[in-house]
């Protein structure tokens, strides 16, 4: 046998390098950065959208409560069933079903390890040879990874800033073509921080159903609306296209690490039915893990007890971050902030390069900022928007003053005089 390489009939997948750009891998590369600099000061996160980070954001105890008593009863060590805990599938059918027009049933839901779960699942089960997904720009560099796994090529639709990240609904009907199968929206937006309208959801499925394409909207960050426009689901439309809604406990619970998530579909004319991919996703349940049995069994609990304070108390704490934000933001020359985040928790910077120097693009501007600073923001190019900027609301008040301070200090000490 010989050891040279050119008699293996194995290489690795080089769709997964085309997608090795992760938020992950950017986020190791600034502590890099900022481990190797000679400045004592605190790292201050505003790269990454994990509530946690923020000692004021903790889940409500009526949640840790439904845990605790999941795990005392010693009836949930057992495997769950493949589409879920009945029980835990008619409560989150019934929480979703306050938002809607009709009543989803428990077999409309599938219970997933999280929301980044039911990408993984969702797209392999659009993935027919030769087919191709609409998503957005900028967008969550997850359904890229995912896609270019499951050979599901991509195209791009743009949200426009100066309309407050809307649809470019044009672009998106030049986009299609037979092979077409879905389209993705965010809603609130990760990672631009608007919530569409009522008004503009019902253009996006009136587009969808003229290309006769389904919609996966995505709703991780549903009812985390403190803006003027309330949060709305997509599946208000399903009776004018097919809609699959992705949710989770992640946000609205502030819990990711609690790995709790769900597939639904919204679809009262049963075309998910018709079509075969109801029973595509149950066929891909099958082969990938379950959801640990105990959290299923909290669901109920958590999604019929959390009291409303609690909620209310949260999206307090983000409209007060994204006012700090937004009033720092205008004092930077060199970042330009289009729309005043008023959803999830993270807001898109454009970078103006004729107002700094020394700094190439976006990936630049991040390292020489946590090298110099310690303070980490996430580069566009990450969610697709290159020479754009990423910043996290998810931190204390203070922690966030502080990191736009030295923002700010930076910008100035990098302006072109």
């Amino acid at each position: 046998m010989e050891n040279g390489s050119e008699k293996w009939k194995f290489e690795g997948n080089k769709g997964l390098n085309a997608s090795s750009v992760s938020v992950r891998g950017v986020y190791n590369m600034l502590m890099d950065s900022i481990n190797n600099n000679e400045n004592k000061k605190s790292v201050i996160r505003l790269c990454r959208v994990d509530p946690t980070d923020n000692p004021l954001f903790k889940t409500s105890p009526d949640a840790s409560e439904a845990v605790a008593d999941a795990v005392h009863s010693f009836n949930f060590n057992s495997y769950p069933p493949t589409v879920g805990l009945p029980d835990a599938k008619r409560a989150i059918a019934n929480y979703l079903s306050s938002d809607l027009p009709y009543q989803l049933s428990p077999e409309d839901v599938f219970i997933t390890v999280g929301g980044t779960q039911a990408i993984d699942i969702i797209l392999p089960v659009f993935a027919r040879p030769g087919a191709n997904i609409l998503l957005s720009r900028p967008g969550y560099p997850q359904y890229d990874s995912r896609a270019a796994c499951c050979r599901l090529e991509v195209r791009y639709f743009d949200l426009l800033p100066e309309r407050g990240w809307e649809v470019d609904l044009d672009s998106l009907e030049a986009l299609a073509d037979e092979n077409t199968v879905a389209m993705v929206i965010i809603n609130p937006s990760n990672p631009c921080g608007n919530v569409f309208t009522y008004q503009h959801l019902k253009k996006v499925a009136e587009t969808a159903t003229k290309l006769g394409i389904c919609v996966i909207s995505d709703e991780v960050y549903a009812h985390l609306a403190f803006g003027s426009n309330p949060f709305v689901s997509m599946g208000v439309f399903s009776s004018i296209v097919p809609v699959i809604t992705i949710g989770s406990l992640s946000k609205r619970w502030l819990v990711p690490g609690w790995r709790t998530g769900w597939i639904a579909k919204c679809d009262p004319h049963k075309i998910f039915q018709k079509t075969g991919i109801v029973a595509n996703i149950i066929s891909y349940l099958e082969i990938t893990s379950d959801p640990p049995t105990i959290m299923q069994a909290a669901i109920p609990q958590i999604l019929e007890k959390t009291k409303a304070e609690f909620h209310l108390k949260n999206l307090n704490i983000m409209r007060e971050a994204a006012d700090i934000f937004y009033d720092v933001c205008n004092e930077i020359s060199c970042l330009t902030c289009p729309h005043k985040p008023e959803g999830a928790m993270s807001a898109m910077v454009e970078i103006n390069f004729a107002q700094v120097k020394g700094i190439i693009d976006d990936v630049d501007f991040c390292v020489k900022l946590a090298k110099e600073e310690s303070v980490m923001l996430l580069p566009g190019v990450t969610v697709g928007l290159k020479n754009w900027l990423r910043i996290s609301l998810a931190v204390d008040a203070s922690e966030l003053e502080e990191g736009l301070r030295r923002l700010k200090a930076f910008s100035l000490r990098h302006a072109i005089s």
